[in-house]
């Protein structure tokens, strides 16, 4: 199987480091060029952080929902914030969401949120084999080892092999996750800490996928493409 992460920043194609407005720009013209590369990857599952699901930006249109009748994927897609918090109110934020899109049967989907943090949304996915988690930390280091906390709760009440990936934030270095990789028995795909971020000169390592001794890894690799501001991650395995 085959497993595509990637934080695709709303599909704005902001290049420059310091240009933050330009993540308020329209996304049309450039998110055909994620739709080609994805198509070229051709995964099985596809996380995806940092979606448009209707806002000014991509005319309206939800972009999973576009990218996943495009390719003929199913997905599940929810705003990262919570029901009550001020994010769903403000306009463009409360069109900012992550995704899961999957050409396999879901079982079972959840939507949790962490307790801690404004954005605060953790999905689960089950399939017959795997189940899937996909996370967006917080910025903050303190609600971002909060959130670690109740991550780990959730995968300590699975009993299949596990997958969890996503922009997890580590802006303070990958020791943050290292409490959490030994307490949860998970191991970083990308075994070789290779930054992830920002695309055009990679210094961070902020994106993870991450995965327990039942997944078997046989290919890891980061394309270097400059799509947004994030380098998406592509794992291939197999479920022992």
């Amino acid at each position: 199987m085959r497993l595509l992460l990637h934080n695709i920043q709303y599909a704005t194609g902001r290049l420059r480091r310091f240009a933050w407005i330009e993540t308020l720009m329209r996304s049309t013209a450039h998110f055909p060029n994620i739709t080609r590369f994805v198509r070229n990857i051709d995964p099985d599952i596809i996380g995806l952080v940092e979606v448009d699901a209707g806002s000014y930006r991509a005319r309206r249109k939800n972009q999973a929902n576009e990218l996943a009748r495009s390719l003929k994927y199913s997905h599940l897609t929810r705003i990262k914030y919570p029901e009550s918090g001020i994010g769903r109110r403000l306009p463009v934020m409360n069109k900012q969401a992550n995704s899961v899109l999957t050409r396999n049967d879901i079982m079972r989907y959840a939507f949790h949120d962490f307790e801690s943090g404004f954005k605060s949304l953790a999905i689960e996915v089950e399939f017959e084999n795997l189940i899937f988690f996909l996370v967006h930390l917080a910025l903050g280091i303190r609600t971002r080892h909060r959130q670690l906390l109740e991550l780990y709760d959730l995968i300590k009440s699975v009993s299949k092999p596990i997958i969890v990936a996503g922009d997890f934030n580590t802006l303070s270095g990958v020791w943050e996750m290292r409490m959490f990789l030994r307490a949860t028995g998970l191991t970083s795909a990308n075994v070789k800490h290779s930054p992830t971020f920002p695309s055009w000169a990679p210094c961070r390592e902020l994106d993870f996928i991450c995965h327990d001794k039942h997944i078997k890894p046989t290919r890891f690799k980061m394309p270097r493409v400059r799509l947004s501001d994030h380098l998406p991650l592509v794992l291939d395995f197999e479920i022992q």
